[in-house]
This record gives structure tokens, sequence and C-alpha cells, in this order.
């Protein structure tokens, strides 16, 4: 499991962009607070930004003529398993959306899609 650098999701196949979907999906549902070394510096953060991550990912879903559903457009959704958040407050979007998200990591993210054979 692995958040791509904000920077490469317009760029990204389709492949790695529909998989980054049902990750967040998974994160923002019954995976929140999961320990996975990969991506466990997202539950330092608010909820509120994995939902501001996730709407990147949809509105270039949407750019490219994918439909996804409406319902991941809610803050408070978690999926069709999980309960919604009843109390979750909204925050200020940062750029890059995650402090994590810095030079270092793009270039780690392009060097596991190099290794892939993707080339942006």
């Amino acid at each position: 499991m692995r958040l791509w650098h904000e920077y490469l999701i317009p760029q990204l196949p389709r492949q790695q962009l529909l998989g980054q979907h049902r990750e967040l999906a998974a994160l923002r549902g019954n995976g929140w607070g999961r320990k996975h070394a990969t991506v466990d510096y997202v539950f330092d953060h608010s909820p509120y930004k994995l939902y501001q991550f996730h709407l990147l990912v949809l509105h270039t879903m949407q750019e490219r003529s994918y439909t996804p559903d409406h319902h991941w457009f809610d803050p408070t959704y978690r999926g069709k398993h999980c309960a919604p958040y009843t109390d979750l407050t909204p925050i200020p979007l940062t750029t890059p959306i995650y402090p994590e998200h810095d030079d270092a990591y793009l270039q780690v993210c392009r060097s596991n899609l190099q290794a892939k054979g993707i080339i942006l």
C-alpha cells in the first residue's frame, strides 16, 4: 500500500490511478489506524487530510471520464461497511497535502514506478 506523491497523481497510468483510489477507500474505511509501514504517516494527521488527498484522485478520475461513487466526495463517508464520521472537522488544504510528500519522497515514488516500467 502506498500513497503516490500528489504531484504524480494526474500523470499516473490507469492501473495505478484506480489502485490508488482503492487504497484510499480502504484507508478511509476500516483500514484507518491499521499499521502499515508505507502509509503509517497518514495516521499522524487528521483523517480530513486523507479525504483531501482522495479528492485529488477522484477529480483526476473524473477528468479521465471515470465515474467514482459519489459517496466518496462526502468527507464523513467511510465506505459501505464502516460507520461515517460524526465529528470530522475540516482543516485548511496545504501544499503538499502531506508534509511527508517532499522532494525525496517524489524521487522514491518515481523510482518505484520506474521499477514497474513506468516512466513519467
